[in-house]
């Protein structure tokens, strides 16, 4: 009784989305009350199409985190050619919408080093300053030891230390997975939000053909132990709310999907996984992003479904042939950010990554994002 409840509540989520998106879509430019993150990669700028700073959306974000400039194992940053947009600052602060370092690195030769973490924080100060970023975001993936654990706290700590709130704003990408490694309690006193990523729950690193990410865990998945705890959206705002205030929670949102080349159902375990050395599907998988996928929808010899649970769609080869693909469209995202922002209450969403539904011409993806975060009437 209790699945049947939670899909009926689930379809009535849906029917709520759509009546929501009506309005929103009606309604024009309306101001923010939860936060919209971006991830935006620097490269996107010299890919087909190309999308650079003067593509982005900003009215419809809070935040963007620009990605990225790892450092090295001698501290020093490594800056793409190309990098610096003065644009995506200018642009950006015009609209009220703070611009993030997205940085990770080396993260072992500051665990027994203070000196080298002195250094990586004072080359990271002096990028931001000199080039106006509002804060830093970090993705460490991921932190498990008990050493990695305190040097997380360490790191974080000293870059607050070195970019003083409120003038800065400072974040870490979180896996829902593996929570042992972060010190929340000594965290959430010195960031601003964490940015959690429920997704790549499919990939070839699984056995099975999984939902990339699921916003309800669907009971006909066998393979739990796959992506879990936390493998859906449901999960993993329970799980973090027990360590953080839903004021500082964000939730991703993928842009992209996964293409399971030898299956012909979701959940089925891939033919070759059991003879890899590893039980993975391996090579048997393809990673799409969604202004590629667009075309394929129902068309193509692919048609569509929905879990009616997992509440996201998926595609499989009309004919019957081998072929499942895995991905988010612009109903499932609209609902996954209606569901964490308005439902569960936490502060905000965010996605990877923000180029990744331009085709030319729209952002579907975006627009559902941005409508779904518009405070319901």
């Amino acid at each position: 009784m209790k699945c049947y409840s939670r899909l009926a509540a689930c379809l009535l989520l849906i029917g709520l989305a759509s009546i929501l998106t009506a309005q929103a879509q009606s309604s024009g430019q309306q101001k923010l009350t939860k936060r919209v993150v971006a991830d935006y990669v620097s490269a996107a700028q010299f890919i087909t199409p190309p999308y650079n700073a003067s593509k982005i959306p900003y009215h419809k974000l809070t935040h963007i985190i620009h990605a990225g400039v790892p450092w090295g194992s001698d501290g020093s940053l490594s800056v793409p050619d190309g990098f610096i947009e003065p644009a995506l600052f200018k642009k950006a602060h015009a609209a009220g919408v703070k611009v993030m370092l997205l940085t990770g690195g080396d993260f072992t030769i500051i665990e027994d080093n203070p000196a080298m973490l002195n250094t990586v924080v004072s080359n990271l100060q002096a990028f931001v300053t000199a080039h106006g970023y509002d804060g830093i975001d970090v993705d460490w993936e991921y932190p498990q030891s008990p050493l990695e654990r305190a040097t997380m706290v360490q790191l974080m700590t000293a870059i607050r230390a070195s970019l003083p709130a409120p003038a800065y704003t400072l974040s870490i990408d979180v896996a829902p997975w593996v929570l042992y490694g972060y010190n929340f309690d000594k965290l959430k006193t010195v960031l601003d939000f964490f940015n959690i990523m429920v997704y790549d729950c499919a990939g070839p690193w699984t056995a099975h053909a999984q939902l990339n990410s699921p916003i309800f865990w669907d009971w006909h998945n066998q393979a739990p132990g796959e992506c879990k705890p936390g493998a859906s959206d449901e999960e993993a705002i329970t799980l973090m709310s027990k360590h953080l205030p839903l004021e500082q929670i964000n939730l991703g949102t993928p842009f992209y999907g996964y293409e399971y080349t030898n299956v012909t159902a979701p959940f089925q375990e891939c033919p070759n996984a059991p003879t890899t050395p590893d039980g993975e599907c391996d090579d048997a998988v393809n990673t799409w992003v969604y202004k590629n996928l667009k075309p394929l929808i129902n068309q193509q010899g692919w048609k569509t479904y929905y879990d009616p649970i997992a509440l996201v769609p998926y595609m499989l080869r009309a004919d019957g042939s081998p072929g499942y693909i895995t991905y988010d469209d612009a109903f499932s995202t609209y609902a996954r950010v209606y569901y964490a922002d308005w439902t569960r209450g936490i502060g905000g969403t965010f996605m990877w990554a923000l180029d990744q539904d331009y085709d030319g011409h729209s952002q579907d993806l975006m627009d559902a994002m941005y409508h779904a975060s518009l405070q319901p009437k």
